[in-house]
């Protein structure tokens, strides 16, 4: 049974993501279209345009291609979204990084998405460049940055820039766009190929189920890099016409007094802030009364928080839902369609079926099963990873998503388990096969399992079970602090227990489920 969307469906223009977004830029003019959050330094839309144009000529006149990829490290400020679509407008690809990552995780994405060039920020350059080296990178490239105080191998941005592009380099709407990197429903980081009609097609699905309007302010903690923040905040965003505030990191004071200080109508966040938002005793010192709406995503968030943040703040708190698969929203809620628990409904254009994971039956409603959904905003594939495609994406163009949940007679649905051992860390996307793997590196470890356990503040948290090689002189804190100088912070193990055995399966797949209801029985 297909369940369809119950909100109507949106035009989709066949026209390039930049051409899209900032179609409204020369008529906003001197319209503040991002300010940096702790600064106050502004971006006007025009400016905007402008520094669009000139970095997609400087990008040209150097010899970037069609098809060529460059990468982008940095936090959120104004400047990402002149690098974003000015590599879009030149007919480029972007990848973005998360800055917190590792040295051997800059590396592994630059060189499996084969970036041409990186551009970063001073706090992070060193990490760049020595994740370049070995690559195809073949300049580094600094936002901010004086270039007196520049080391070898790196470059003033300001050398990219060159004369104006007066028009979009010619791309197919099935040309893509975006490389941003995803565990999917398993496995390590791969790089997700969104074109420009999946990321058009998602701000269309988006902005007017929202209603975002030109008059608002919206506060842009939650990372560009990541799919949420890069669709849902910067591009939808813009389009909408409205003010976005960045903040290049989370400080909660901080966070609350841009609120106050720019009358903050909508914030975008993650289910951590929502917590502050209800119980923290900080909130009651500022003045949030211009506060709209507040929307949850990236994880689970339950209903009993959603209402206390509700009631605290005087407005909606609400969930959606998708992935960075789906460029990355299939549900959503529209102002006053709010159900508590539920994440929504589907998005404009979209169609959903609740699958019975043993059997591969159709479910009606109110009975769980596993979320595929199909729609303009489904992503080409994985990057260079057939197998992976198919493992995820079926012939009928159905992304098979690895989340358990259903569907109500009013088109709610409801998101409450996952087929998928992703662990969602604040939002963040923890491979456990990647910890497992460093895990087993370890000269003393003997086997090795990581699951994602309920925490209050992160959602879960990655906790290790191993088992130690006979006469082996190591301990939790050890192991701990092994993968910590290895992986990005989030993904670091919060808990390390010393096992007897890991539980596996005949084929000896991991049984994790198993450690989990271990450690919930343990208390």
């Amino acid at each position: 049974m297909i369940h369809r969307s119950p909100l109507r469906d949106v035009d989709i223009p066949d026209v390039a993501l930049t051409t899209y977004t900032l179609h409204r830029a020369r008529e906003l003019g001197d319209k503040p279209a991002l300010v940096d959050g702790p600064t106050g330094r502004v971006l006007t839309y025009a400016e905007l345009e402008r520094a669009v144009r000139a970095l997609a000529g400087g990008l040209v006149t150097r010899g970037f291609a069609e098809g060529d990829v460059l990468a982008l490290m940095a936090p959120n400020l104004p400047e990402y979204a002149v690098v974003f679509h000015g590599v879009a407008f030149a007919g480029g690809v972007i990848t973005t990084i998360n800055p917190t990552y590792t040295e051997r995780e800059v590396h592994h994405q630059l060189v499996d998405a084969d970036a041409r060039l990186l551009i970063t920020v001073p706090a992070f350059l060193e990490t760049a460049l020595k994740a370049a080296e070995g690559t195809r990178v073949e300049g580094v490239f600094v936002l901010g940055a004086d270039p007196g105080a520049l080391p070898d191998g790196a470059r003033p941005f300001t050398d990219l820039l060159g004369e104006p592009l007066a028009e979009q380099v010619p791309v197919a709407p099935e040309d893509v766009v975006v490389l941003p990197y995803s565990s999917g429903t398993t496995g390590i980081s791969k790089g997700v190929m969104l074109t420009h009609r999946n990321l058009v097609a998602n701000i269309a699905q988006v902005l007017e189920p929202a209603n975002i309007r030109e008059d608002e302010k919206i506060i842009a903690v939650l990372p560009f890099f990541h799919i949420y923040g890069m669709q849902v905040l910067m591009n939808t965003g813009l389009r909408g016409g409205a003010t976005l505030i960045t903040m290049p990191r989370f400080d909660l004071e901080q966070f609350l007094r841009l609120h106050q200080d720019y009358g903050i109508t909508r914030s975008f966040v993650a289910p951590p802030i929502v917590l502050a938002f209800a119980k923290h005793p900080l909130v009651d010192q500022f003045d949030l009364s211009a506060l709209e709406m507040v929307f949850s995503g990236a994880a689970p968030l339950s209903a009993e928080l959603a209402m206390e943040a509700s009631k605290r703040l005087s407005c909606e708190v609400v969930q959606g839902y998708g992935m960075t698969e789906l460029s990355p929203v299939s549900q959503l809620t529209p102002p006053g369609y709010f159900k508590p628990g539920s994440v929504g409904l589907t998005a404009p254009n979209t169609e959903l079926r609740i699958v019975d994971p043993a059997t591969g039956a159709d479910l009606g409603t109110d009975e769980d099963g596993e979320l595929w959904i199909r729609g303009p905003q489904v992503m080409k594939g994985y990057h260079n990873n057939p197998q992976a495609t198919a493992l995820t994406l079926d012939e009928e163009g159905w992304l098979h998503t690895g989340d358990i949940g259903h569907i109500d007679a009013d088109g709610h649905v409801y998101v409450v388990d996952r087929l998928k051992e992703l662990i969602k860390y604040k939002g963040f996307q923890v491979a456990p096969a990647e910890l497992e793997s460093l895990l087993l590196t370890h000269e003393a470890v003997a086997d090795a399992a990581v699951v994602g356990l309920p925490d209050p503040e992160a959602g879960e948290i990655p906790v290790g079970y191993v088992v130690l090689k006979p006469n082996a002189s190591t301990t939790p804190k050890d192991l701990q602090a092994f993968v910590a100088d290895q992986v990005a912070s989030y993904k670091q193990l919060r808990r390390v227990e010393v096992v007897d055995a890991i539980p596996k399966s005949a084929s000896g797949k991991i049984l994790r489920r198993v450690l989990r209801d271990q450690a919930r029985a343990a208390g």
